[in-house]
């Protein structure tokens, strides 16, 4: 399988969309949970927003997307240079066990070491055990639990 890993253009919306979806019905975001029309409507335009600190780049092979991951830059208190979260990461289930989402993962590194940033960090639910034997693969654990509040 030929891969190619680059920026998502306007053009990829309607092959975007059934990814960004599939990724939102993984965490249990569909039907009455699904987040609001609003909210994809928005992330899509970041994309496109040189002000946004927000990017997406997808798996491409044959004109067809297979994947998706989102990233963002943003300032740290403990170093100068910008901080990379990987935000969100997606394949198409046959394209699983492929290394697309590897190629994806790497894809955000290379921007990542382009804009000057030392780190990529990203979170994963505790039960994605499939995602996480690629995970401890391509980085490391930190350690850290996430807490959250929900308002």
């Amino acid at each position: 399988m030929s891969l190619t890993i680059r920026p998502v253009t306007k053009q990829d919306y309607d092959q975007w969309l059934p990814l960004w979806d599939g990724y939102n019905a993984f965490y249990g975001r569909s039907g009455p949970t699904a987040l609001p029309v609003e909210i994809t409507r928005v992330t899509w335009q970041r994309f496109f927003d040189a002000y946004e600190p927000v990017h997406a780049l997808v798996a491409e092979s044959d004109g067809r997307l297979l994947g998706l991951t989102h990233y963002l830059f943003h300032r740290s208190s403990t170093a100068i240079e910008p901080s990379c979260y990987l935000q969100d990461l997606f394949t198409l289930e046959p394209a699983r066990g492929k290394g697309v989402a590897s190629a994806l993962i790497h894809g955000v590194y290379d921007r990542a070491k382009l804009a000057g940033s030392p780190r990529v960090y990203w979170q994963t639910h505790e039960t994605n055990v499939r995602a996480q034997s690629l995970y401890d693969k391509v980085a490391e654990r930190s350690g850290f639990i996430v807490y959250r509040k929900i308002f």
